[in-house]
C-alpha cells in the first residue's frame, strides 16, 4: 500500500483526471490478454516526457514498482502490476509528432494506435509494414515494448528493422535519448535495439523514431487448396526457392476451417 502523502504528491503532479485510485477504475489496469492478474495501487495517465521523469523521480525515491501500459493488448503479461505499485499509462502520450516524407521518416509518442499510424501515413504515400493482429487497437509504445510483428513480418520483418531511436525515462527519472533519424548510425552502442521488446525493464519510451517505405502501388491476394499441408509446404519451399518474397503466407487446415464455417 502506498502512503497517502506519497498518492498525493503523484496526485498533483497529474492532476484529478489522470489519477486513478478506487477499486473499480483500477481493475480496468489489473489485466491484459493473458492469463496473469494483478492491482495495482494507484493508476497515472501522463502527457509528457517530463510528468514521466517526475513521477519516476518520486518512484525511485519511495522504491515504488512501475508497470509500463498502453492498451493492454499483449498476450505475455508484460502489462501487468503483478508487485502493485504504480500502473503507468501511456495512452493520452498520442501524438504524431512528425511525418517527414523527403527522409521517410516518422516520430510518434507511445500511445498512437497502430492502425491511425499507418492511416496516415497512406495520406502522403508512406507506409510503416508490421502489422500485429492487434494493429487495429494495439499502440506503437505496447509494439515496441514487445517487438511486435504480424503476418507481414515475412517480407518486411518486425519493429526492430523500423525502429530508428527513442526517448527514454530511465527508472531514476534520467531522460535519454538513442538512436536518430538517419538510416544509417554506427556510432557507439547500439542502445536503441536494447529497448525494443524489454517490456519497460529498461526505462519508459516516451517517444519512437520510425523508419518509413514508399506504400506498395497494388497488392494481390491468392489462395491455394491442397489435399495434405506436406504439399502446401513444398509449395512455400518453392516459392521461396525462385525469388519470389510475398508480404505474407499463412496456412489453414481443414480443421481450422471446418472450427471458422461452423462459427
Amino acid at each position: 500500500m502506498l502512503d497517502q502523502t506519497v498518492k498525493d504528491e503523484l496526485k498533483a503532479m497529474v492532476g484529478e483526471g489522470r489519477y486513478f485510485d478506487n477499486q473499480e477504475d483500477l481493475l480496468l489496469y489489473s489485466y491484459d490478454s493473458y492469463t496473469v492478474q494483478g492491482m495495482p495501487d494507484v493508476a497515472l495517465l501522463p502527457v509528457s516526457t517530463e510528468e514521466v521523469s517526475r513521477i519516476m523521480k518520486v518512484a525511485s525515491r519511495e522504491k515504488i514498482p512501475v508497470t509500463a501500459r498502453g492498451a493492454g493488448t499483449n498476450l505475455a503479461g508484460g502489462s501487468v502490476p503483478v508487485r502493485g505499485g504504480i500502473a503507468l499509462v501511456f495512452t493520452k502520450m498520442n501524438k504524431i509528432l512528425e511525418i517527414d516524407k523527403v527522409n521517410r521518416v516518422a516520430v510518434v509518442q507511445p500511445g498512437v494506435i497502430n492502425m491511425d499510424f499507418q492511416k496516415e501515413l497512406a495520406k502522403q504515400g508512406l507506409y510503416y509494414p508490421p502489422d500485429p493482429g492487434s494493429m487495429a487497437v494495439s499502440t506503437m509504445g505496447g509494439n515496441v515494448a514487445e517487438n511486435a510483428g504480424g503476418p507481414r513480418a515475412v517480407k518486411y520483418g518486425v519493429t526492430k528493422d523500423y525502429l530508428l531511436g527513442v526517448e527514454v525515462v530511465l527508472a531514476s527519472g534520467e531522460i535519454m535519448r538513442t538512436g536518430g533519424k538517419t538510416l544509417k548510425n554506427v556510432s557507439g552502442y547500439n542502445l536503441t535495439q536494447l529497448f525494443c521488446g524489454s517490456e519497460g525493464t529498461l526505462g519508459l519510451i516516451t517517444e519512437m523514431t520510425f523508419k518509413l517505405i514508399p506504400l506498395p502501388e497494388t497488392k494481390r491476394t491468392l489462395q491455394a487448396a491442397y489435399k495434405n499441408l506436406s504439399d502446401a509446404g513444398k509449395t512455400i519451399a518453392r516459392i521461396f526457392e525462385i525469388g519470389i518474397l510475398p508480404v505474407a503466407l499463412e496456412i489453414v487446415d481443414k480443421v481450422c476451417i471446418n472450427i471458422i464455417e461452423d462459427y
